[in-house]
């Protein structure tokens, strides 16, 4: 389950990993996320004080949220094998767009989850397309720098957004709903910046007699299907970050510290997204993949033992280094072990099932969050714990070919 890489490192005045599409998608994640990161950190607390919903409805609507973006991953990965990459990745980021707004104007909580389904199909439709052209003509011991760093704009979008989001909040009077609309600008700015990207496949794929044959399932190789297995396992016990913060804000955060921490997290995934990335293009990914689960099992256990406001600033910047060691570590690690054809397929199989994986935990967590949400936190961080310590000797016992 490794592939030490073994590939010369690029010289010269740009790196040969960095190429122009990787640029530009650097640029739309960066946009779109600080477009939604904006919200996202007062979204539980709109849905819970404002609209009144129960915290059992926060986890089910960013469960259900997840499970329609997890069907439409698997889905636009197969077309993005078969069919022009731009256009799917333009409607993935318009939907995303088109949700914002309907979180603008929602007043009761089920038009958020509609909101919601509908910016989740959006990342659903996009996100297998765009993983297969960050990876377009990289070689496979590069592509930690590549996820790496689109990782770190994403999320640095996620740092700019709440603090946005922070100094409009203080200047607008605590109102909530103005920060919606103003989600909306840099959103659509993304679906805009778009247009740059460059598919080398774009005009070749119109007719049957030229378009690449379906990849059927059962030929992706064993080496894959071991990763998906346990990865998959794992984000059944990861549930959505939205629950995190309704437990920051049930122990005494108000509004503004809850958005101040989120940001702080994002900042320390930001700053480590690159250099993870790039780590796990020298040593084994499920060693840096573990890292993250330790950092994750930090988060989970700190967040369910602590009982001072104060100390959601210590424990989330913490858990900011699970999602650095995970997020673009795990795609690289997938992207290494299909050929590129089957790039699409592979990256969208694996980005549903662990996205439906987040649906069941955002249920359960949900429906066992009780009054203060200590017991599913605690669960998921002793798993977790216990994750950080098998996969290791798992890829050791079982090492996988590209």
């Amino acid at each position: 389950m490794t592939e030490p890489s073994s590939a010369p490192q690029p010289t010269g005045p740009r790196p040969a990993w960095l190429t122009r599409n990787v640029k530009v998608l650097c640029g739309v994640s960066f946009l779109q996320d600080a477009a939604s990161e904006l919200l996202y950190p007062i979204l539980p607390i709109f849905l819970t004080v404002v609209l009144g919903a129960p915290p059992a409805v926060v986890g089910a609507i960013e469960g259900l949220a997840e499970g329609a973006a997890s069907i439409t991953k698997v889905a636009a990965g197969r077309l993005a094998d078969r069919f022009d990459r731009r256009p799917l990745i333009g409607v993935g980021y318009g939907l995303a767009a088109v949700g914002k707004l309907l979180i603008a104007l929602a007043t009761v909580w089920p038009l958020v989850l509609l909101a919601r389904v509908t910016d989740r199909l959006g990342k659903g439709m996009r996100g297998a397309p765009r993983d297969a052209l960050l990876v377009e003509g990289v070689p496979k011991g590069q592509r930690g720098r590549v996820f790496g760093l689109h990782r770190a704009a994403d999320t640095a979008g996620a740092v700019v957004g709440p603090l946005v989001g922070l100094v409009l909040y203080e200047a607008l009077d605590h109102r909530l709903r103005p920060l919606f609309w103003v989600a909306v600008i840099p959103a659509v700015a993304s679906v805009a910046l778009v247009a740059a990207v460059r598919d080398p496949r774009a005009g070749t794929t119109g007719s049957s007699s030229t378009r690449p044959a379906r990849t059927p399932w059962r030929s992706l190789p064993r080496p894959y299907w071991r990763v998906l297995g346990v990865l998959l396992a794992f984000n059944l016990v990861n549930f959505p970050d939205a629950l995190l913060l309704l437990r920051a804000h049930d122990l005494g955060l108000s509004t503004a510290g809850v958005v101040g921490a989120y940001a702080v997290y994002n900042l320390v995934y930001a700053a480590l997204s690159y250099p993870a990335g790039a780590l796990s293009d020298r040593l084994p990914r499920p060693l840096v993949f573990a890292a993250g689960l330790l950092f994750f099992a930090i988060g989970y256990l700190g967040l369910g033992l602590i009982h001072s406001p104060w100390a959601v600033f210590v424990v989330l910047p913490l858990y900011g280094g699970f999602a650095a060691c995970t997020d673009g570590v795990g795609k690289a690690w997938i992207s290494t072990l299909v050929p590129d054809r089957q790039q699409g397929t592979a990256q969208g199989l694996f980005q549903g099932a662990t996205g439906a994986a987040v649906l069941l935990a955002g249920v359960w967590a949900g429906l066992a969050w009780g009054a203060d949400g200590h017991l599913p936190l605690l669960v998921s961080g002793g798993i977790a714990l216990v994750l950080a310590g098998v996969l290791p000797v798992v890829a050791r016992a079982r090492t996988a070919a590209p």
